[in-house]
């Protein structure tokens, strides 16, 4: 055995560098690995996500309706028939509060839009419009995300209700333009009426008002913390500033006259009153026989068309990422 030289060079250790056609293939394995997981309802960290019960077909057929450009365009021009809604019914409860008798609620608004030249085709284009609103918010709902259970339920739980109230008023504002002359104060008291019939209708009421109350509260905390800046991409300058400011009176004046909905509705459950339920009408009503109750109203409908207003522009500046 020889001795080991002592002039012998260290042993040198080489480290691996991908080649780089080796190194621009790792991205796309890594893409792959993501697609994969995807299609096996995995998170991105290889864990089990919610909703992966969904079939691949269903997830990619949300994917591609929520990618869909003229989807997106639809979903825009629904926020602008929100507004325009709006801004009739802020009109109708300053007329109210000035002393006319027309309907201050979604239904007063589209029978006043169907008695104004080309009414109907207004109507269509709002029917169009809002149902293509509602079908973006339960798309929001529904869609497989990859969330957490408790997530995944929040959102369904403040998108699909906004849906379907959408889809909603679409089909009365189609309604409206083939002919029908629809009263939601009367269909108010007529549902409460119904619900109380139920042995505990009484319950079940009191239930539907306290949530409207909530909706309204929350609604004015959305205004006074400004939190509908998570919807919209408010832009610089002055015109971010006045978006902002119709923002915060729209919301708070909307959710002031939701609260008073769900007030109404509440005390129709307690005394057993369907006719004290009512709906926005009902409300503007309430509200004109308080003291200096028109002045009130007035305001509430000032209210009404600046939310009117921050959801026209809406359909500019709205995020329609999820």
């Amino acid at each position: 055995m020889r001795p080991a030289r002592a002039n012998a060079e260290p042993e040198r250790h080489t480290i691996f560098t991908p080649a780089p056609h080796e190194a621009a293939r790792q991205p796309s394995r890594r893409a792959h690995r993501e697609r994969c997981d995807g299609a096996t309802g995995l998170s991105p960290g290889g864990q089990p996500a919610y909703g992966s019960g969904v079939s691949t077909s269903a997830r990619e057929a949300a994917r591609d309706a929520e990618a869909n450009p003229a989807f997106r365009v639809a979903a825009r021009a629904g926020y602008a028939a929100n507004g325009i809604l709006h801004l009739l019914i802020g009109g109708l409860v300053i007329a109210v509060g000035f002393g006319a008798t027309e309907d201050s609620d979604q239904t007063g608004a589209f029978r006043a839009l169907a008695a104004a030249p080309l009414g109907a085709a207004a109507l269509w284009a709002l029917a169009v419009g809002l149902v293509a609103l509602g079908a973006w918010h339960l798309l929001q709902a529904f869609a497989p995300r990859h969330l957490s259970v408790w997530r995944r339920i929040a959102r369904i739980l403040t998108e699909a209700p906004q849906g379907l109230v959408f889809v909603a008023i679409g089909l009365v504002s189609a309604s409206v333009a083939l002919g029908a002359r629809p009263r939601a104060e009367q269909a108010a008291e007529d549902l409460s009426q119904g619900v109380l019939t139920w042995p505990i209708g009484g319950f079940v009421l009191g239930a539907i008002g306290l949530a409207v109350a909530g909706v309204g509260v929350g609604f004015v905390w959305m205004g006074l913390r400004r939190s509908f800046h998570s919807t919209v991409r408010t832009p610089a300058g002055p015109g971010g500033f006045a978006l902002t400011v119709l923002g915060v009176v729209g919301f708070v004046a909307k959710g002031v006259a939701l609260l008073i909905v769900g007030v109404l509705v509440v005390a129709a459950a307690v005394t057993v009153e369907p006719d004290t339920a009512g709906g926005l009408d009902g409300a503007t009503a309430a509200v004109v026989a308080l003291p200096a109750g028109p002045l009130l109203a007035c305001l509430v409908g000032v209210g009404f068309l600046a939310y009117g207003v921050f959801t026209t522009f809406r359909a500019r500046y709205a995020r329609l990422d999820v």
